[in-house]
């Protein structure tokens, strides 16, 4: 079947002119819309950025690098100190001081492409710098001054919009042809825009332009980073260091150095005054002196640094012997500056680095902090955490000239936790984990520490101190239940007592572990809090005014963009805020205030039920918070100008840009502004330092293969007139129309809305406040109350009220807690406060009880020799008068009048290794209370040697012995694999063990030995034969001259006395073997093997021959017949010992003449030995001998036999022989070491076949 499709003459037309509709709707839509959703993205953190400039003052002093990207998405570099995102301020693990870090946020851009592409590889993004604190995961170190990034673009979908015919500021149809017109991969996203006429944005033919210069950085386009510095504060300079760095190398190749005099209108570059071959890694700026300035070169070429005292006109160089990787400069001496090195050591510097001095060895990285003024006894104290082994560090002080043994404090009595010691303000915090669970303690303005009291069972996993202002402390603690969450906990101002104040704050993991609280502190606003809490899977933005007394959601605004009403009721819906700084650099996150303009918060977010990644909007406050407005429907980084005056908005796009958008009246009206006639791929952007910034310059660059373009603009020329006192109206701060917040009403003069006018580096914020009435609304829970549903606080189910006294002295006061108090920094006066204030009553009088006894390592277990703390701690009762009884339990106790007295600990040395009851009594006139605890003090276990017999008779037992060095080390065991059984070990509390073995052959002996944390092990090999002869052999006095006793030479020395055996009697190879023990005077044994082929089943006959063979050996060594050459010059003669060593088993009926000669020999060098012991003849070795033989003739007894003192054969004795002569003078008593050193084998077999 045939088809045929024919067009009616009446539809031709239409069909026509709907195609062409089409493409004209297809090519607007190419022009106007960019599909951010292909793109990766970086959000600007332009408030932080900034505002970074109020602190400037720090004791970092690292100027700040920016992060950029060649796509044109900015990478942003540094931080707002105003921004008060107080993440992760100093935590006890992960989080790390602020510091002028080596891995520094830096201004890069991605040479290799521009076009928007739809991801980025994982070697794009190991390439950016991340932060450790208080940063965004875009920051690293201390952040720049004043840096934003460019544009950061994430997955962000736009809404659609019916009314085209106006847009808002962020609108693409209202960019000039040539902005933003790269077409961008993927997906259309129709957006919607808002109403530009009320924005009164200027009409495009009467566009508005900036007063701006553009000056080119010739000759850098290869470069990828830079680091700048503007000093600001009535100085015109600016300093920029660009860098070449290859990432495949991981060091700068190439650098170069420029200054500009002008605020940026021109720059000079001044290779040739640092030195044309010089690579320069690294800019810094002293935080007190804005004109010394330092320069570090690439320790890849050379280590040194530059220095320069007239704002980098000028440098000197210095050579360096150490690799800097930190730096810290003093918060007041401009001087001052601590260098922590490469290999843990921590120099200092007090001429500003033309000399440096080691402080001290095996630093923790970024645990050193300079003193605090006020607090501390001296300005050059440092405080530090020095390692001392794995899992154990040290706190202490040292001066900075003079840091030695004598001069070093150790203000925490014991080990720390490594990486645990934070200094931050007045307090100091330290970590102790004891039985697996980590106990915090914190000392106040440099008192006593104690440990932090959380709710009972709070049970952290992870414990970050996020903030220690206004004499308290703000902690976020993971508890035992939380893995992706933290609760907020708030202290007293002894940082001691915390109660709850927010649960489930959400946090994040950045780039380099560090973790990332979404708490932000607003600036200007004393009290005030904005934090992202889960509840049911959703994350909604809180805010409180109060210090974390009371939280509320967020009202979002009432119209959107386009004047249209927006239906969201709380608490179904309600205003999210981006808070995080997530290790994902293409999440978005933005918020900024400033200490200068108060009440005035600039955001993104979204609104609805819960926080948003998508359809992210810009939003203002500036009532603090109370009310919200949207100012922009995609993204945009907002600056502030002007001390908060005016507003200045650059939006994030991968594009190039040439306009930027401004406000007066903050936020309710934009104009647009072009700062520059060709599109700029934005790099980041440098405001000029100080609240008064009106100046600012954009970096970037105009493709991928250009230098870098920096933009001044200067605002100053957008202002007509200096702002008088009626352009100022007075502001009343409220929390919905509550004006009185932390206990007083507050009153600020802000700038009107209407008034556009500079205010200039003469205006300061004022505020005047008037008292308020106390509420209950003023106070929080005290520790160990809870708050109900009904808002009063009642104890917690385990919370004994009466324990608040524990501290009270008989006849004194002390206040007894109402379940309330004030909350920090409030200031509230009379109505309700008697009725929540504690009261102050009288100490009662009761019996001691709850009394601990901890050591301060919180271990049950001590080294002899070493110092013992012992801490003790009383719940309840007067510790006054309630005295203290130690007994350490090795017959030493002491007793203290009262507990007060002994709050840095009782030490004690213990000088035996052995298990200790220690017992603590605390005794008054009402009752006592003991409590004890069982100390193992031990001794290092150094070396092992397993003693086993060579040679062993089948069938018949032997004993194996593990010889300790020291002998006693406390508690031991054994572990014993015998023979073949390799699968299921012996395991002794005893050093020694019997055993039998029914296979001929060579079989192994493995012993391992176990001491507290240490495992040691050693191994035999003993050849089994059904019968054998053995003797012990000597040698002339020369041979020990040469001994080096090491199992190589004993090696070696027995293949050599075997062969002169063989050459001087003609005993065949195979039935001789020959061993040398080890120390001194040099010894040996031989041992006659029967011969399997010709005496098979003729056991009478073989020993026969065996008695034969070893006349013959005796004889030819009774004649000297056996020598051999050590060396030319020195000839060893073989000796038959005068004492027999006699076969291992006598396998004869009786006993031979020779063994009872021998039996009695032995005793009468046992009553010899004893005879000079008793003497005390200070012969060397041979008081030891006497003492050991009586042990080990008990320890090589028979377990058939135990009660045997004398030899019971021939095998006994020769075994007992052969330990004593291979542990003579070794074994030492107690951990005391030997007078004679003797290294005993741990070779396999170490006779000779």
């Amino acid at each position: 079947m045939e088809r045929e499709v024919i067009f009616c003459p009446k539809w031709h037309g239409a069909f026509w002119f709907v195609i062409l509709m089409m493409l004209c709707f297809f090519h607007a839509a190419k022009a106007e819309i960019t599909c951010r959703s292909c793109q990766p993205g970086n959000k600007w953190r332009a408030q932080e950025l900034l505002l970074k400039f109020d602190t400037s003052e720090s004791a970092t002093g690292l100027k700040g690098e920016v992060l950029g990207h060649g796509d044109g998405a900015g990478r942003a570099a540094a931080a707002s100190a105003e921004s008060r995102r107080p993440r992760c301020a100093a935590g006890f693990v992960k989080c790390a001081p602020d510091q002028a870090e080596r891995t520094e946020p830096s201004l890069e851009r991605n040479t290799d492409n521009l076009h928007a592409k739809g991801e980025i590889g994982a070697r794009e993004l190991a390439k950016m710098k991340v932060s450790n604190v208080k940063m965004s995961s875009q920051q690293e170190g201390s952040a720049g001054e004043g840096l934003t990034p460019g544009a950061r673009y994430g997955k962000r979908a736009r809404r659609n919009s019916d009314d085209e015919k106006t847009r808002s500021p962020g609108s693409a149809r209202s960019r000039d042809p040539g902005e933003g017109t790269r077409p961008a991969a993927g997906r259309r996203v129709p957006r919607w825009s808002g109403d530009e006429p009320r924005r009164a944005a200027a009409p495009r033919h009467e566009e508005l332009k900036l007063n701006s210069s553009t000056f080119a950085l010739t000759g850098d386009s290869s470069h990828n980073q830079a680091m700048v510095h503007w000093s600001g504060h009535n100085s015109s300079v600016i300093l920029m260091l660009t860098k070449l760095f290859d990432f495949n190398l991981n060091s700068v190749t190439e650098s170069s150095l420029w200054r500009s005099t002008d605020y940026g209108a021109t720059y000079q570059k001044l290779n040739d005054k640092v030195g044309a071959k010089t690579i320069l890694s690294y800019l810094y700026v002293s935080p007190n002196n804005k004109r010394k300035i330092m320069l570090l070169t690439d320790p890849e070429v050379e280590s040194s640094l530059l220095i320069s005292s007239d704002e980098g006109a000028t440098y000197q160089k210095y050579r360096l012997n150490f690799y800097i990787l930190s730096l810290l400069f003093h918060p007041e001496q401009e001087d001052w500056i601590l260098a922590y090195s490469h290999d843990q050591k921590l120099y200092s510097s007090v001429e500003f680095g033309r000399r440096w001095q080691v402080v001290h060895e095996r630093v923790a990285p970024n645990r050193f902090y300079w003193s605090k003024m006020g607090l501390d006894k001296e300005p050059g104290l440092i405080h530090l955490e020095t390692s001392i082994s794995e899992g154990q560090a040290l706190y202490v002080t040292c001066k900075l000239q003079n840091c030695t043994d004598a001069n070093k404090g150790k203000p925490f009595p014991g080990y720390i936790d490594p990486n645990s010691l934070v200094v931050q303000d007045e307090y100091v915090f330290v970590q102790v984990s004891a039985a697996g669970r980590p106990i915090y303690y914190v000392s106040a303005k440099r008192d006593v520490f104690t440990p932090m009291k959380l709710p009972k069972y709070t049970l952290p996993k992870d414990l970050h101190v996020i903030s220690t202002d206004e004499n308290r402390v703000v902690a976020a603690v993971q508890e035992w239940n939380q893995n992706e969450t933290y609760n907020l906990y708030v202290s007293d101002t002894s940082g001691v007592y915390y109660t709850l104040a927010l649960e489930n704050v959400v946090s994040s993991m950045g780039p380099e572990g560090n973790v990332m609280i979404d708490l932000y502190e607003v600036a200007g606003i004393k009290g005030m809090f904005l934090a992202n809490k889960k509840t049911d899977n959703q994350v909604k933005t809180h805010i409180t005014y109060n210090r974390g007394r009371d939280w509320r959601l967020l009202q979002a605004p009432r119209k959107d963009l386009r004047g249209n009403s927006i239906h969201c009721v709380l608490p179904y819906c309600s205003l999210h805020l981006h808070l995080q700084v997530s290790a994902n650099p293409y999440t978005s996150g933005n918020i900024a205030s400033r200490d200068s303009a108060p009440g005035i918060i600039v955001a993104s977010g979204s609104i609805g039920s819960e926080l948003s990644s998508t359809n992210v909007s810009v939003f203002v406050a500036s009532d603090a918070g109370n009310t919200w407005r949207q100012i922009f429907d995609e993204e945009y980084a907002v600056l502030y100008l002007d001390q908060g005056g005016a507003l200045v908005a650059i939006r994030h796009t991968p594009l190039p840009i040439r306009h930027l958008w401004l406000s007066f009246d903050e936020g309710l009206q934009w104009n647009k502004y072009s700062f520059t006639n060709t599109p700029l791929f934005v790099d980041g952007v440098l405001g000029e330092p100080g609240e008064e910034t009106l100046i600012m310059t954009i970096f970037g660059h105009v493709s991928h293969r250009s230098e870098w373009q920096l933009v001044k603009i200067d605002f100053r020329s957008i202002f007509n007139r200096r702002c008088t006192e009626a352009d100022y109206q007075t502001w009343h701060l409220l929390n919905q129309g509550e004006p009185c917040l932390m206990g007083v009403k507050r009153i600020y003069r802000k700038l009107k809305p209407t008034s556009r006018c500079v205010m200039g580096k003469t205006y300061s914020v004022s505020m005047t406040s008037g008292p308020c009435d106390c509420t209950e609304a003023d106070f929080e829970c005290d520790y160990g109350y809870e708050r109900r549903t009904d808002g009063k606080c009642t104890p917690a189910f385990w919370f004994h009220p009466s324990s608040m006294s524990r501290s009270c002295t008989t006849g004194m006061t002390f206040l007894n807690s109402t379940g309330y108090r004030k909350v920090v920094s409030n200031n509230c006066t009379a109505g309700v406060s008697v009725e929540y204030t504690a009261r102050r009553q009288q100490c009662p009088v009761q019996a001691p009880k709850g009394l601990h006894l901890v050591t301060s390592e919180g271990t049950l277990s001590a080294t002899l020799g070493t110092n013992v703390t012992f801490l003790l701690f009383l719940e309840e009762g007067d510790g006054a008068r309630t005295s203290i009884t130690l007994d350490f339990g090795d017959g030493h106790a002491l007793t203290y009048s009262n507990v007060s007295s002994i709050e840095d600990g009782i030490k004690h040395i213990y000088k035996a290794v052995g298990i200790y009851r220690v017992t603590a009594t605390g005794e008054n006139s009402l009752g006592s209370e003991t409590v004890m605890l069982y100390l193992h003090v031990t001794c290092q276990l150094e070396y092992i040697h397993l003693s086993a017999p060579f040679v062993a008779v089948r069938n018949k037992e032997v004993n194996l012995t593990a010889v300790l060095w020291p002998s006693q080390v406390g508690t031991v065991t054994y572990i014993w694999w015998i023979g073949n059984n390799t699968e299921q070990p012996v395991i002794t509390l005893e050093g020694s063990v019997a055993c039998t073995f029914s296979r001929e052959g060579i079989s192994t002996v493995t012993v391992q030995v176990s001491a507290g944390n240490t495992i040691l092990q050693d191994r035999k090999s003993i050849a089994v034969h059904e019968y054998f002869r053995s003797h012990l052999l000597a040698f002339s006095s020369n041979l020990d001259d040469h001994n080096p006793d090491v199992a190589e030479w004993r090696l070696d020395v027995s293949r050599v006395i075997k062969n002169s055996l063989i050459e001087a009697t003609g005993v065949r190879e195979d039935r001789l073997l020959v061993t040398v023990l080890p120390g001194l005077p040099t010894a040996a044994e031989f041992f006659l093997l029967p011969d399997k082929q010709l005496n098979e089943g003729k056991a009478e006959k073989s020993s026969a021959q065996l008695d034969q063979l070893s006349e013959v050996l005796l004889n030819a060594l009774n004649q000297n017949l056996v020598q051999f050459t050590l060396r030319p010059g020195v000839q060893v003669t073989v000796y038959a010992a005068h004492l027999s060593a006699a076969p291992l088993v006598d396998t004869s009926e009786n006993h031979s003449g020779s063994a009872m000669l021998m039996l009695l020999s032995v005793v009468v060098v046992g009553l010899a030995v004893f005879v000079i012991y008793k003497f005390k003849r200070k012969i060397p070795g041979l008081n030891v001998y006497a003492q050991m033989q009586n042990e080990k003739e008990q320890e090589m007894m028979s377990p058939a036999n135990p009660t045997g003192a004398t030899p019971s054969s021939q095998r006994d004795l020769v075994h007992s022989l052969e330990i004593l002569d291979t542990e003579f003078n070794s074994r030492p008593i107690g951990c005391m070491k030997p007078h004679v050193h003797v290294k005993f084998s741990t070779e396999l077999p170490t006779y000779i076949v």
